[in-house]
This record gives C-alpha cells, sequence and structure tokens, in this order.
C-alpha cells in the first residue's frame, strides 16, 4: 500500500529532525507545504532542540518540487498565488527561525527542492543529489525559490540554472557552486557526518547561533512581500495554455 504523505518533527539529545514525505517523489502539494511551514515554526520555538535537521524520506529523491497534480488544479491567478505562497511560506519559515538549519540532500533536488536546500543554513548531500531548476520548462520559472537560490550560489549560476531548466547539474557542480558543503558517496558516510556536526552544535551556545544566523540573513526582511509578489508572477503564468498543455502531458506519462 502506497504510504500517506507527512511531515513530522522529532527530538533527540537536543538535535531536532523534521521529515517530510510525498509518494510523488517528495514532491509538495499546498497541505504539506503549509505542515512543513508550521513545523519549522515550531520547531524553531521549542526549547528541548538546539539545532534542526531537515530530510526528507526514502533515498532516491530529496524534493521533486511542486506536485503536478495540484499544479492541475489551479483554474485562477487567486489559486495560484494561494498554491505558490505555500513555498514562500517555507522558505520564510527557514530564514526566520532562530536554530541552525541541516540540510539532508540524499538525492535529487527539482525546482522547490532546490528552494529548500538553498534556504538550509547547512547542506550535506550525496553524490547523487543532483539538480535542476525545471520551472521554465513548465512555462513559469523560478521566481519565489530565486532569491534563496541567488543568496546561496550567486545571480550567475542561479541565471544558468533557470535558463537550462531541463537539464541536471551533478551534485558535485552544486558544491562548487557553494549549495552544497559536503558530498559523500553514500548515505550511510553523509549521515556520518551530519551526526558529528549537529551533535557539536547540540552543546554550542543557541544565542551565538542565533545571531549568526541573522547577520548571514541580513538584507532579506523584505523577503515577506517579495516572495508573495513571486508567487502572483507563477500563479499568473501557470494558467497559460503551454503550462497546461504541458502538465497534462506530463500526467498522460506518469
Amino acid at each position: 500500500m502506497m504510504q500517506e504523505a507527512f511531515v513530522t518533527y522529532s527530538v533527540n539529545n537536543n538535535i531536532g529532525t523534521i521529515e517530510f514525505f510525498t509518494p510523488q517523489h517528495n514532491s509538495l502539494p499546498a497541505k504539506i507545504l503549509l505542515q512543513l511551514a508550521a513545523t519549522i515554526e515550531l520547531a524553531g520555538n521549542d526549547t528541548k532542540s538546539n539545532v534542526l535537521i531537515l530530510k526528507s524520506s526514502g533515498a532516491k529523491t530529496f524534493c521533486a518540487g511542486a506536485s503536478f497534480d495540484e499544479l492541475l488544479l489551479i483554474e485562477n491567478e487567486a489559486q495560484g498565488l494561494a498554491f505558490f505562497s505555500g513555498f514562500a511560506h517555507v522558505i520564510n519559515a527557514m530564514r526566520l527561525c532562530p536554530k541552525l538549519i541541516v540540510g539532508r540532500i540524499q538525492g535529487k533536488a527539482i525546482g522547490g527542492g532546490i528552494g529548500l536546500a538553498s534556504s538550509c543554513d547547512y547542506c550535506f548531500a550525496t553524490v547523487d543529489a543532483a539538480i535542476k531548476l525545471s520551472e521554465l520548462a513548465v512555462g513559469i520559472g523560478p521566481f519565489v525559490v530565486g532569491p534563496a537560490v541567488e543568496r546561496k550560489i550567486g545571480n550567475t549560476a542561479a541565471y544558468e540554472l533557470a535558463i537550462d531548466a531541463t537539464n541536471f547539474r551533478s551534485a558535485q557542480w552544486a558544491k562548487e557552486k557553494g549549495l552544497y558543503a559536503e558530498i559523500f558517496d553514500t548515505i550511510d558516510l553523509m549521515d556520518d557526518a551530519i551526526h558529528q556536526l549537529t551533535n557539536t552544535l547540540a552543546t554550542s551556545s543557541a544565542a551565538a547561533m542565533h545571531e549568526i544566523k541573522k547577520a548571514f540573513w541580513h538584507n532579506t526582511d523584505h523577503w515577506n512581500e517579495l516572495l508573495k509578489e513571486r508567487a502572483a508572477i507563477s500563479g499568473r503564468l501557470i494558467l497559460s495554455d503551454g503550462s497546461k498543455h504541458f502538465l497534462h502531458q506530463f500526467k498522460n506519462k506518469s
């Protein structure tokens, strides 16, 4: 039986772990986006944890971005704004979270998945964690995740990803651009490194880590409005005949 989608939060030895899953390659429908943003906010305020890990379930795909099933259901600009605002809420929750967030990127990150990785404060990945900003291929663009991606890897690399929307870049490429701090041949090796870093951070000064995070996220106070504006652009473009045609083609193949 296909497993139900979920978002969970657990704490062990002052390390909080946020895990999400959907059966469609960890693509994110509106309900899961809402739960993920709320869980990040909850974990940020939880006194039992000192550092957070963001991970997804499974081995092959970290996150395939937006749920195509829900994109097909968008019928007007208001619905489009509401859906893409879900990604904006998650990115802003990660940005405003007072704790450092360590990303565990075990497999491919596509579209919004790169937005999640870029919004982590430190990312570990495997060699299988290739990346692709696929939005242009769907007739839209990486508008909501764009600020987070640009901040992490720079404007030139982000622009390259946005324009070449059909080809993956390797995990090594992503590491060279600054998205991943380290990459590993296996998930076990990656998890060992995550365990080592988060155990150190779990006993570090919470106040100092909070101030470090604020310093490195400086000049992003306008993102609440910026990402809402970007969500409106995606919400409008997804209504085009070209976008609908692509989504129907994809749906018929799957």
